[in-house]
């Protein structure tokens, strides 16, 4: 009856692996055999051996390539329990040496190493204005829950990425993680060895444009840099054109007012042009440099 019953958790066992994906299959050692004689599993998996028989069983391996069992060598006595893991794709014979015949014999059949684990990365927005924020989303192949992800950025100007947060995933290996930014950055995740594509945000400087009196303007330019030395183009729209029309340069310079990290930039100028045009001022790229995409500052009235 005991024996009988070894079988039947044996047989469960393997049902309850099958459906929830296990990564260990088990046979049971009887008087008349392996109960299964063969079974399949993937690289990285293993197999458990259980002694239901009152005698003491040995199970040798004919190739043991990519096999490894613990114990070694794998005897067992009667209700003990050894495990092999097995590595290296292939099917490998294993008998009782020391019991003559076919009765004890069996195969383990390996399958190529299963795909490996990828992660999805995305952000948005991935253009932005100084001082605004992504969103980073991704999924881990795996779809396990509570995988802890590192955040990593590579700001412009800077060769190493540098560990920025950890989250962890949720339902369906699904993560989030919100990053602020300072200059056009590349991020990635990674979990453990395996590591995202990288998704790039990039960043304009937030320019602040007002008219504090008739004819006088001010700017202010908010970065990570100082944008000191460097020309801001003031500009006013056509609407017969239907574009914008330059209307003269201003030298920015700078500003010790802002609060670690940003670094303001401004400058005061006045402006003959008729009142009521829509004007702006706009900071092009040859003037931003590589590290952040043009800026535009909010439109007003002359």
């Amino acid at each position: 009856m005991r024996k009988l019953m070894l079988i039947a958790i044996a047989l469960l066992s393997l049902a309850l692996a099958g459906a929830a994906g296990a990564k260990t299959v088990v046979v049971t050692i009887t008087k008349n055999g392996y109960v299964p004689k063969a079974v399949s599993i993937a690289a990285g998996d293993a197999v458990q051996f259980t002694n239901g028989d009152t005698l003491a069983h040995q199970i040798v391996f004919k190739t043991t390539t990519g096999v490894a069992c613990v114990p070694s060598p794998l005897v067992l006595q009667s209700t003990q329990s050894g495990t092999c893991t097995f590595q290296t794709a292939g099917k490998f014979a294993y008998s009782d040496p020391n019991v003559k015949g076919n009765t004890f014999r069996g195969t383990v059949t390996v399958s190529g190493a299963p795909p490996a684990e990828t992660l999805t990365l995305a952000g948005k927005p991935l253009l932005l204005v100084y001082g605004g924020r992504v969103t980073l989303t991704g999924t881990l192949s795996n779809q396990k829950v509570g995988e802890n992800v590192e955040v990593l950025a590579t700001p412009c100007g800077q060769s190493a990425a540098t560990k920025l947060t950890t989250v962890q995933t949720t339902t369906g290996g699904a993560f989030t993680a919100l990053v602020q930014p300072l200059k056009n950055t590349a991020y990635t995740v990674k979990v453990k060895n395996t590591t995202s594509p990288t998704v790039a945000a990039k960043v304009r400087p937030r320019l602040r444009l007002r008219k504090p009196a008739a004819h006088r303007y001010s700017l202010r330019v908010f970065a990570a840099q100082s944008f000191a030395g460097k020309y801001a183009t003031f500009q006013r729209y056509n609407g017969t054109l239907g574009r914008w029309i330059k209307v003269e340069r201003v030298l920015l310079r700078a500003n010790a007012t802002g609060v670690a990290p940003t670094v303001i930039s401004s400058v005061s100028f006045r402006s003959g042009i008729r009142p009521r045009l829509k004007v702006r001022v706009v900071l092009p790229q040859l003037q931003v440099g590589s590290c952040y995409r043009p800026g535009r500052s909010n439109v007003i009235r002359s």
